[in-house]
């Protein structure tokens, strides 16, 4: 039977015209498009069909899977109800026990090859620690993972490890990395991840009917090219060398830079300065926390979060945070002085002309 488009599908669940072409503008720009390519993602969810997911979750916390349900550009129920069909979620499915699995297996049967598979977090080597529906969470993965088009790794503990794996990492947890090479896997960290990110990518891999570009890391370059602290709306204040040297002092107060404060934005790579978080209100930096570097490997035991980092690693050069501002500074006095100078002299020649 041939599978429904997801414009179809949009209109059974009462979308109009009109609400579905507001739907693909915004996804759009959520994806880092440029508006006038709003017509492909138009075309592409026209015309194709619904993909067949299944999320798997292992050593984590749920909270991927809250942050998804959180999606506003595109909304939740968009992505879930007309773009995808979940077929088996722990925490979004229907059904439970004996049936839930059975509609997985369901699927690996008729969809092999065919869909993706979404995995949140790590997985134990030692099958003592984690078992789902009595199967060993390792040997669950391998068998879904074998079927998959592709696999999209949710959050930094599936990614890199993450808390589980931090030190001294009893279980032995791993990323999905240590298990599946031969297959394409799309790394998208954080702890978790901005809910727009995690609902882009799935976005992105049915308009272009492939993965989304990703950088050395395997992340989405769509969002993960920019460091936090590339745009950060405290950025003026770090080069101008005004930081805030507690939670509680005058400079906190005044927005100014938490990098003293252990802010880790310097060498996280996100769009958290950029897309923001609950429908793009504000973000930790913005509410003024320090960034702990959740989507960077190993964030856990990168030292103390409310600890600064001895340097701050640039493209460039290596900044002292100490000295910023001073050349800045030295700058503004000699510009003074010169313009002083420059003062003095056409004063004294007005001067001059005048006796003459």
């Amino acid at each position: 039977m041939k599978k429904k488009t997801v414009y179809e599908t949009a209109l059974e669940h009462g979308f109009t015209r009109r609400d579905f072409l507001k739907m693909c503008t915004a996804l759009t720009a959520t994806l880092g498009l440029d508006f006038t390519q709003s017509k492909e993602v138009v075309a592409a969810m026209e015309t194709k069909p619904r993909i067949p997911v299944i999320w798997l979750q292992f050593q984590d916390c749920t909270g991927c899977s809250e942050s998804f349900i959180r999606s506003t550009h595109p909304k939740t129920e968009s992505v879930l109800l007309d773009m995808i069909s979940l077929e088996y979620s722990e925490v979004l499915s229907a059904a439970s026990g004996h049936q839930v699995e059975a509609a997985m297996d369901q699927v690996l049967k008729d969809y092999f090859g065919n869909y993706v598979l979404a995995v949140e977090g790590s997985i134990p080597e030692d099958s003592a620690y984690l078992t789902v529906a009595g199967h060993d969470a390792k040997e669950t993965f391998m068998k879904v993972a074998k079927g998959a088009s592709a696999i999209i790794s949710y959050g930094t503990c599936a990614s890199w490890g993450g808390i589980p794996a931090a030190y001294p990492n009893p279980t032995g947890a791993k990323p999905i990395t240590s298990f599946v090479s031969d297959k394409p896997i799309v790394m998208v960290p954080g702890c978790p991840p901005i809910a727009e990110v995690m609902t882009g990518v799935i976005a992105h891999m049915i308009t272009f009917d492939r993965i989304p570009e990703l950088d050395h890391l395997g992340r989405p370059k769509a969002f993960y090219r920019h460091r936090i602290h590339d745009k950060c709306n405290r950025r003026a204040y770090f080069d101008a060398g005004l930081f805030a040297e507690s939670f509680d002092d005058e400079g906190a107060k005044q927005g100014y830079c938490l990098y003293k404060l252990g802010c880790k934005g310097p060498t996280t790579y996100n769009s958290c300065a950029e897309m923001r978080w609950n429908g793009g209100v504000s973000y930790p930096i913005q509410s003024g926390n320090p960034c702990i570097g959740c989507s960077e490997k190993g964030f856990w035991d990168n030292g103390p979060f409310f600890v600064r980092r001895a340097k701050v690693p640039s493209t460039q050069t290596t900044i002292n945070p100490d000295q910023v501002g001073i050349a800045a500074m030295a700058a503004t006095a000699v510009g003074i002085a010169a313009h002083a100078t420059a003062t003095v002299i056409k004063k004294k020649s007005d001067d001059k002309r005048s006796e003459e």
